[in-house]
């Protein structure tokens, strides 16, 4: 397109501006892109279900073992020798005391799921058992007590876990929760150092 102009003026010709084919990403490229994305995707999806199954073990583990602790403060300081039966009644606190022997979020029930796992605990109350400092009636706390910990969503290779009065922890590849004493070795189970 030109045009003609009069006078001082030359004539140039005026010129569209051309579209670049260039621009943006193809098809293509896009599928490629995804493509890769979906591939590092799963070679990344089985290290982090370990890493999350490693990270619930871990605890899992620590949960009993500050259950563990809490009983033998309790026996110590409150209980005259006796174990609480019940998470519960360790979130009750002492009347000197600012806290109970366990936080409140452990002991919500009879059971409570904490990090993909489900814990219990019970104690068998002994009638000659005295009252607690907490105020825990009197015949109602126990000589012992077991606590388990099942995975909610076991795994191919699942560990189970459960400890007593003893304050060993038992590890099984079944729950432990039918055969796990409140004092002594369960049946099934090895122990973890």
């Amino acid at each position: 397109m030109t045009r003609a102009l009069c006078g001082s003026e030359s004539m140039t010709p005026v010129r569209a501006p051309r579209r670049s084919r260039e621009a943006g990403f193809t098809l293509i490229d896009m599928l490629f892109v995804v493509a890769l994305t979906g591939l590092l995707m799963t070679m990344a999806i089985p290290g982090m279900m370990r890493a999350r199954g490693v990270a619930q073990v871990s605890s899992a583990l620590g949960t009993i073992r500050t259950v563990n602790s809490a009983q033998l403060s309790y026996a110590i300081t409150c209980g005259l020798g006796f174990y609480a039966p019940d998470f519960p009644t360790l979130a009750v606190k002492p009347p000197s005391a600012t806290e109970g022997f366990i936080s409140a979020d452990l002991a919500t029930g009879m059971t409570f799921v904490k990090s993909g796992y489900n814990f219990s605990m019970a104690g068998t109350a002994v009638p000659s058992a005295p009252g607690t400092c907490n105020g825990l009636a009197a015949g109602s706390a126990s000589t012992g007590y077991a606590v388990v910990g099942d995975p909610l969503d076991p795994p191919p290779n699942p560990r189970f876990f459960g400890s007593n009065a003893d304050g060993t922890v038992y590890e099984s590849t079944t729950s432990l929760a039918a055969t796990m004493p409140e004092s002594g070795a369960p049946a099934s189970g090895t122990v973890l150092k």
